[in-house]
């Protein structure tokens, strides 16, 4: 008895505990099923919302593909012509819609409402028959725009669209469609237009054509199409599209992904068989497991974000640039597509840091990210470091459509940036490289785009430039000059100091001489400085060869028996703080008298570096330098931005001294330097005097020193020594 008793107990035991077990399952798969069933329906309710919204924005879309080619000045000329040119239209208005955007139908209309031009999938119409065939599906959003027009309407600064417009659902020839009314106006401002007399543009977009097969695909929406009657299989879902007046066009219809369902259909074997087995134990674990696999993804998620993002913009760096660029120019001959590479610089981003701040500069790259992925949404962005950014634009006809890109980044840089607490304007330099046809090697195709971005600084900033061979070649060709230049300076081979003498010009008695930098190479022979200082400047080697020559200027003219030495000083060493104790250390180990040393500055730089060379300036004149103005007139022009600065002396520059011409009265610019130089307290400088005319009439209108090869050409420091020599023995 006690056996069975305890046998008993065993079994009631296994019992309860198998109908426990029994109850957990059932409990769990219970749980399971509505859990799987409150998924779906979540899941169907919110691919509904998303796919509501994505149609809205995808109708705005069409508005904004509009504004390509509607806000364009040549748009609105082209439109004002006596006769419309056809083949234009095409190319702007009309088929390019539908190669480019996909639009279905376009059609113009003057400012009396009649069809002036119309595109049907791809082909031009003739304008009256098409008008006959619209109906009035387009007329009230014409007349609702052309109302907005003649009242008006202004677009908000911050606001991405560009222009008024009307847009609403219809049918059209047949289809249902998105109908879009746009005006044509000037981007720049500069054509005025009366309100009211616009062209407009009107764009047709079908509903059941390729408008629905791209949203389908893009958001991988199976058996997405369009019907006019809403879906008789419940397991479909549905979008009603209506008009603005709530009339029911259609349906957009998709079969619903169904989460819950399909995780039920995967996992119920083997949770049963898991529930019956060791149930308490397996949802124990998968709890840990499941919460240990979330905390791992989200690391490794952040981590990957992190090592192909950069951290300041969130924009792509440069490993996933560099990643997608092989990618893409691997894939481009399967694609048939071709590649534009743009990379953009901020022109003179540092002034910003140096006088805003780096917090201001940040600010400023960001929104500059922010520009660049509005202007390129379906590019990848990539921040490549500092303020250089990449563009990767793939398109049938990149080239083309990169140049449109380029345009229009300059055109947003073109209007002041708000950073929060205050605007800065800052342009950007643009270099574009196209694959295939400037090759497909990543490392060449970056180094193209480079290159043509050199090319677009080195030709005045805020501009674009695509990549030539000649580019190529003018870079090498510098890259060897910039290489023989450190060649020449670390031995000295080539490089001399000429020295040009100038004149009192009442007397001509000789005051002093310029020293001029000559570098003569072995193959190349005379390079001119005009060729060799700005890749100095670009390169860092100017303060090192400029200081080299106030040495040699100065150990020659510690020579003469009388008269001063004239030194140019660059722009970089009147920034640089330690300028007036170089100049001074170099006074002293050449025995040169401080008031025999003149240094002549250009305006240009004196003005942009007027601040920082204020206390060098300053300084030098208070122990005797002399300091002269070069280049007077080519710069800033104005005799006001000499307040506040101790100058001695102002050149006029050669280019006004050569307008002076035999039988002529003479220069009233040069007339008008030389009396606000007079009643400034300066003395003058005329360079580049070559003939007798030019000295005569100099001299007689008050000039004080006369320079230029009439009187004597550049020589070397023996002859110059020679030459003040024999002036002191007459």
């Amino acid at each position: 008895m006690a056996l069975d008793a305890r046998e008993e107990i065993v079994s009631q035991i296994i019992v309860r505990t198998l109908i426990i077990v029994m109850l957990m399952a059932g409990l769990v798969a219970t749980f399971v099923w509505i859990a799987a069933r409150k998924s779906d329906e979540l899941s169907i309710e919110r691919q509904q919302h998303v796919i509501a919204t994505v149609l809205e924005q995808n109708f705005r879309a069409i508005a904004h593909d509009q504004e390509a080619a509607t806000v364009w000045d040549d748009s609105v000329r082209e439109l004002s012509a006596p006769v419309l040119d056809a083949t234009w239209l095409d190319e702007n208005l009309g088929v390019w819609f539908y190669t480019y955007y996909g639009h279905d139908e376009v059609f113009i209309v003057d400012p009396r409402d009649r069809v002036v031009y119309a595109m049907r999938e791809g082909r031009r119409h003739d304008a009256g028959t098409y008008a006959r065939s619209v109906g009035s599906v387009a007329t009230p959003l014409i007349a609702e725009l052309r109302n907005k027009m003649r009242s008006g309407v202004k677009i908000p600064k911050a606001s991405s669209v560009l222009s008024p417009g009307a847009i609403d659902l219809g049918t059209f020839h047949g289809h249902p469609a998105i109908i879009s009314v746009k005006p044509i106006v000037s981007d720049t401002g500069e054509i005025v237009q009366k309100p009211g007399t616009e062209y407009f543009h009107v764009s047709i977009r079908y509903l059941d054509g390729s408008f629905v097969a791209d949203l389908a695909r893009r958001y991988q929406l199976t058996d997405g199409h369009f019907a006019s009657a809403p879906p008789e299989d419940e397991n479909r879902s549905r979008v009603a599209l209506r008009t603005h007046r709530g009339t029911l066009i259609g349906y957009f219809i998709w079969a619903p992904f169904r989460p819950g369902t399909a995780m039920l259909g995967e996992v119920a074997p083997a949770l049963v068989i898991s529930l019956l087995l060791v149930l308490g134990t397996i949802v124990w674990l998968l709890r840990r497991i499941s919460r240990s696999a979330l905390q791992l993804s989200a690391a490794k998620s952040q981590a990957v974000h992190l090592a192909n993002h950069d951290p300041l913009t969130g924009l792509a760096n440069r490993a996933l640039f560099d990643r997608q660029l092989s990618q893409e120019l691997a894939q481009l001959g399967v694609a048939g597509k071709t590649m534009a590479l743009l990379y953009i610089d901020l022109d003179h981003f540092k002034n910003v840091n140096d006088h805003l701040g780096h917090p201001t500069g940040d600010l400023l790259i960001c929104a500059l990210a922010r520009v660049l992925s509005e202007v390129a949404p379906s590019d990848l962005v990539a921040r490549l470091g500092g303020d250089e950014f990449a563009i990767i634009h793939i398109a049938d006809n990149a080239a083309k459509s990169g140049e449109r890109l380029a345009r229009n980044i300059q055109k947003i840089l073109a209007r002041p940036i708000d950073l929060g607490h205050g605007e800065v304007l800052i342009g950007a330099s643009i270099g574009l490289a196209v694959a295939p046809a400037d090759g497909t090697d990543p490392v060449e195709l970056v180094r193209k785009a480079d290159i043509a971005l050199y090319d677009a600084k080195h030709r005045g900033r805020r501009r674009h430039s695509f990549f030539t061979e000649p580019m190529g070649e003018r870079i090498r060709e510098r890259s060897e000059i910039e290489r023989e230049l450190r060649e020449a300076m670390r031995t000295g081979a080539g490089l001399d100091v000429l020295y040009q003498p100038f004149f009192a010009a009442q007397g001509g008695d000789l005051l002093g001489a310029e020293a001029l930098i000559r570098w003569t190479h072995p193959i190349r022979g005379s390079i001119p400085p005009e060729t060799f200082i700005p890749i100095a400047e670009e390169c860092g080697l100017i303060e090192t060869l400029n200081e080299w020559v106030l040495e040699q200027a100065c150990f020659a003219a510690a020579r003469w028996p009388a008269g001063i030495v004239a030194v140019n000083l660059s722009a970089v060493q009147l920034r640089n703080v330690t300028l007036a104790e170089r100049i001074y250390a170099i006074l002293k180990r050449t025995r040169l008298s401080p008031s025999r040393l003149e240094l002549e500055i250009t305006e240009t730089s004196f003005i942009e570096s007027s601040e920082k060379c204020r206390s060098n300036l300053g300084w030098l004149r208070d122990i005797g330098v002399r300091i002269a103005l070069d280049d007077f007139g080519t710069g800033y022009s104005s005799f006001k931005h000499l307040r506040g600065f101790e100058i001695d002396r102002i050149k006029i520059d050669q280019s006004f001294v050569a307008t002076i011409q035999l039988g002529q009265s003479g220069s009233p610019v040069i007339r008008a330097i030389i009396d606000l130089a007079r009643l400034s307290g300066l003395t003058t400088t005329a360079e580049g005097v070559e003939t007798e005319q030019q000295r005569l009439f100099l001299t007689s209108i008050g000039c004080d020193v006369l320079q230029g090869f009439l009187l004597a050409e550049p020589m070397t420091a023996g002859d110059a020594e020679t030459r003040f020599l024999a002036a002191l023995d007459q």
